[in-house]
């Protein structure tokens, strides 16, 4: 997937921000808050991009979802803080092939514990809603997107990955997670098979909050349908976390 050299951070009217861990690792990301004028908590919604976006312009990682996001929050008055983490060159949300039929969790990547170790940062220093942390992702970032709920089981209350894989193994650990997930019929960068395979284990491990929606005639490119439905928006923030488990 080709991006252009346009500042999306600007067009979008987002920060450029760059967090360091306390092993002094550094990972770019992006952040906006919408609608902070409005009264109540806010919600926060971590995106992870695809590989294509990966880099150290700290901008590229915009190139999907953020306009839509943007776009949705600003119509419906959401109080949201988003942030859009860039994975450096090279590196992986997950590191296991794409086009592989099936994975085993491996050891967390850097780059997400970074995004992680960003998010929980970003919550304690906005005070935001605890109970309304969601995550999204596509390709290589809907991989991330399995595994960050995974890995942090009861802190989000949601989760939107698009034409992403997971280890079905973890299914259980997922059976009280709402989710929404796409994934085009005829993909042939991440298997159709992935999305398949980690829906029927959710449900099999008792989630009856899991949506599906296979997209027809569609190769990798599914998050276009998937994120220009407003309703995909609505149903993410409308859901809660009641339980407030944050196992790390």
């Amino acid at each position: 997937m080709s991006v252009n050299n346009e500042n999306l951070a600007v067009k979008y009217a987002m920060e450029q921000c760059e967090y360091t861990s306390s092993e002094n690792r550094k990972l770019k990301y992006c952040r906006r808050q919408m609608n902070q004028e409005l009264p109540g908590a806010t919600s926060v919604l971590l995106f992870l991009h695809g590989a294509g976006e990966r880099g150290d312009n700290n901008f590229k990682q915009l190139y999907h979802g953020a306009a839509e996001v943007i776009s949705w929050s600003e119509k419906n008055s959401e109080k949201v803080l988003l942030l859009f983490p860039q994975c450096p060159d090279e590196e992986q949300w997950v590191n296991t092939p794409w086009d592989a039929l099936s994975h085993t969790m491996p050891e967390e990547s850097s780059s997400l514990r970074l995004a992680m170790g960003m998010l929980d940062s970003e919550i304690k220093r906005t005070g935001a809603d605890v109970t309304r942390i969601y995550i999204s992702g596509i390709s290589m970032g809907g991989y991330g997107t399995w595994d960050a709920v995974s890995r942090y089981p009861g802190l989000f209350a949601a989760a939107f990955p698009v034409c992403g894989g997971a280890d079905i193994a973890q299914a259980p650990k997922l059976k009280d997670l709402p989710v929404l997930t796409f994934h085009g019929d005829s993909d042939t960068v991440v298997p159709t098979s992935r999305t398949r395979e980690m829906v029927a284990a959710l449900q099999a491990a008792g989630n009856k909050a899991v949506t599906y929606i296979e997209v027809p005639n569609c190769g990798h490119d599914s998050w276009f349908t998937a994120f220009r439905d407003d309703a995909s928006w609505e149903w993410l923030f409308s859901q809660k976390n009641s339980s407030l488990s944050r196992q790390k």
